[in-house]
C-alpha cells in the first residue's frame, strides 16, 4: 500500500499519483436550493438555542447570555462497519486503560523523561506517588473516557464503494473531563429536525442512537450507589468561568431527572482550598455536605491550577474516600507519553491476555513515537524533519489547541533540546476523506458556502475498578465533531470545530 491518499474512483494503480483525498457520499443532495436552505437555518438556530445546543461567547461573556454552538446542517457520512468497530471496541479500550492507569512500574518507567521536564505533568505524579506511599485514598476509580477516531483515506483495492477504502484510527483516548456527553446526543436531534425539515425525514434511520449523556450519567449514579451513602453527593469540579455550559448543566439535570434524591453541587479548585476537609474517617466534605462521587470537568491544564492552593485542592480530593472521576491513575494513564509507549509492538501483551483483543487495538493504531534523548528519538526527530506534512507534535495537554502541525514542527523542533523534546510526542498524521456540507455560526453570514469537511468521532466508555476487579464496564455513546478541512483543530468550545453526529452509510 503507498503512503499517498487518491480518490475512491481512482484505480489502485493510479492510488499513488493524486493527493486528492476521496469525498464521501452526502446525507442529501448538497448544494440545498437557497429558499429552503435559509428557512431551515432560520429554524435550526432557534431549535439549537431552545434545546440546549448552546454555550456562552468567549469574546462577549455574559453568564446570563446563550448563543447556539455552531453546528452542521446535515449529519455527515460516516462507514457503517467502521462505526460499528468503534463501539464494539470501547470496553476493550476501557479494560485496557483500567490496567495500565493500576501497573506504577509502567507509569513510572514511561513518564520518568516527561516528569523532569514537563512541570504540569510532574505535578500530577508526586500527587500519585503521595497515594501509593500513603494507601489513604479510595480504591474504587470512575472512569468516564473517550476514545477519538478518525477515518484514514486507504488507497482503493477494490470498486465496492467509498467506504471501502477508509479504516478509523485512534487519534487519543481521554480520560478527564470528557466532553460532548450531552452535545453530542443532542446533534443527532437537531439535525434530525433539520432532516424533516428538508423532507428527508427517511434518513434518520441511518442515524445511530445515542445515549452518551444518560449514560455517563448512569456511570457516575452507579459510583454513588457503591458507596451506599444516600446523603452524600456528587461533586462536578468545574473553571472559574464555564463557557461550554449546556454539555456541563445537562449531566446535573439528569442525574437529577434519574434520582432526584442524589444532590449535585459545583466546585472550581480554588473554592475546594477554601471550603473542603477531610472528616474522621476520610470522607470529604465541602461546607459540612458530605462527597462521595467527584467529577472533574476542570484539572486538566494548568490554567486551572493558578497557585500552590488548587494543587492543594487536588490533593485533598485524591486522598479522600470519594470515588474520583478521573482518579489521579486514571488521569495519568491518559497522557500522550503513555498512549505512545502502548503503541510499541509488544506492550499490549503486559496489558491484555487475550490475541483477538491485542490485534483489535493494534489495528487502530496510528505512528507514534517518542521524542526522549535515545536513539529512538533521535529517528524521529529526522523522521519529521524530512517529511513534516505527515506529522502533528502533541504535548502532554488536554483540551485542544496545543498541537503543533507540518511546516512548524520543524522550527519548534530546533527549538528544543534534548531532554525539553521529552515532553512531547510525535504522531502520524490522520488524512481523513471529505464530506461535503454547512457549517453555521453565530454572527457568520448566511446563506453560508457549502465547504469541504473532515470529522472526528468520540467513543464514549464507563468503567469503574480498582486494581484487582472490574465492577462496571459499558459502551455508552458517541459524539461527532467536524471541521473545515483546512483546520487542524477542531474544538468547538474554542470556535473552530462544530456540532454533527454521524450518517452511517454502506
Amino acid at each position: 500500500m503507498c503512503d499517498s491518499v487518491c480518490d475512491p474512483i481512482q484505480k489502485p494503480e493510479d492510488c499513488c499519483s493524486s493527493m486528492e483525498l476521496p469525498v464521501l457520499k452526502p446525507c442529501i443532495p448538497i448544494p440545498i436550493p437557497e429558499e429552503q436552505l435559509l428557512d431551515v437555518i432560520d429554524k435550526s438556530k432557534d431549535w439549537a438555542i431552545m434545546h440546549g445546543a448552546g454555550m456562552r461567547s468567549k469574546a462577549n461573556f455574559n453568564p446570563d447570555v446563550m448563543q447556539f454552538a455552531p453546528f452542521v446542517l446535515v449529519p455527515s457520512s460516516f462507514p457503517r462497519k467502521e462505526f460499528e468497530k468503534a463501539v464494539k471496541l470501547q470496553t476493550i479500550l476501557n479494560e485496557l486503560m483500567h490496567k495500565v492507569a493500576h501497573d506504577t512500574d509502567f507509569l513510572r518507567s514511561t513518564l520518568a523523561n516527561t516528569i523532569q521536564v514537563d512541570e504540569f505533568t510532574g505535578n500530577l505524579f508526586r500527587i500519585y506517588e503521595d497515594i501509593l506511599k500513603t494507601c489513604s485514598n479510595q480504591r474504587l476509580s470512575l472512569g468516564l473516557f473517550r476514545s477519538d477516531v478518525m477515518l484514514e483515506s486507504c488507497c482503493p483495492e477494490s470498486d465496492s464503494g467509498p467506504a471501502a477504502y477508509c479504516c478509523w484510527k485512534q487519534v487519543e483516548i481521554n480520560t478527564i473531563a470528557s466532553g460532548f456527553g450531552h452535545l453530542g446526543p443532542i446533534s443527532r436531534e437537531l439535525q434530525s429536525y433539520i432532516l424533516h425539515e428538508l423532507n428527508h425525514g427517511d434518513k434518520i434511520a441511518d442515524l445511530p442512537e445515542n445515549p452518551a449523556l444518560s449514560g455517563l450519567c448512569n456511570g457516575m449514579i452507579k459510583a454513588w450507589e457503591i458507596i451506599g451513602k444516600p446523603h452524600a453527593a456528587i461533586l462536578f469540579i468545574v473553571e472559574d468561568v464555564t463557557y461550554n455550559i449546556c454539555d456541563q448543566r445537562f449531566h446535573e439535570f439528569e442525574i437529577r431527572k434519574i434520582n432526584p434524591s442524589i444532590r449535585v453541587i459545583r466546585k472550581s479548585l480554588t473554592e475546594i482550598y477554601k471550603e473542603a476537609k477531610l472528616g474522621p474517617n476520610r470522607e470529604l466534605l465541602v461546607n459540612d455536605t458530605e462527597v462521595s462521587v467527584i467529577y472533574f470537568r476542570a484539572g486538566y491544564e494548568p490554567g486551572h491550577y493558578p497557585t500552590q492552593n488548587e494543587w492543594d485542592a487536588r490533593l485533598l480530593m485524591e486522598r479522600s474516600l470519594a470515588i474520583k472521576c478521573p482518579s489521579i491513575h486514571y488521569h495519568l494513564a491518559g497522557t500522550k507519553k503513555v498512549q505512545q509507549a502502548l503503541a510499541k509492538p509488544g506492550i499490549l501483551k503486559r496489558f491484555l491476555d487475550n490475541d483477538e483483543k491485542i490485534e483489535a487495538v493494534k489495528e487502530i493504531f496510528t505512528g507514534l513515537y517518542s521524542l526522549d534523548a535515545n536513539e529512538e528519538g533521535e529517528e524521529a526527530v529526522k523522521r519529521a524533519l524530512k517529511n513534516p506534512e505527515k506529522y502533528v507534535l502533541k504535548p502532554q495537554r488536554e483540551g485542544g489547541g496545543n498541537n503543533i502541525y507540518g511546516q512548524d514542527i520543524p522550527s519548534a523542533l530546533k527549538k528544543m533540546n534534548a531532554t525539553e523534546r521529552s515532553a512531547w510526542i510525535l504522531m502520524e498524521r490522520i488524512f481523513p476523506p471529505i464530506s461535503k456540507g454547512y457549517i453555521i455560526r453565530p454572527g457568520e453570514a448566511i446563506p453560508p458556502k457549502v465547504s469541504d469537511l473532515v470529522s472526528e468521532l468520540g467513543i464514549f466508555g464507563a468503567i469503574i475498578g480498582d486494581k484487582d476487579r472490574i465492577v462496571y464496564n459499558h459502551q455508552v455513546g458517541h459524539m461527532l465533531r467536524t471541521k473545515l478541512s483546512t483546520a487542524n483543530e477542531g474544538g468547538v468550545a474554542a470556535g473552530l470545530g462544530a456540532l454533527d453526529s454521524p450518517y452511517l452509510i454502506d
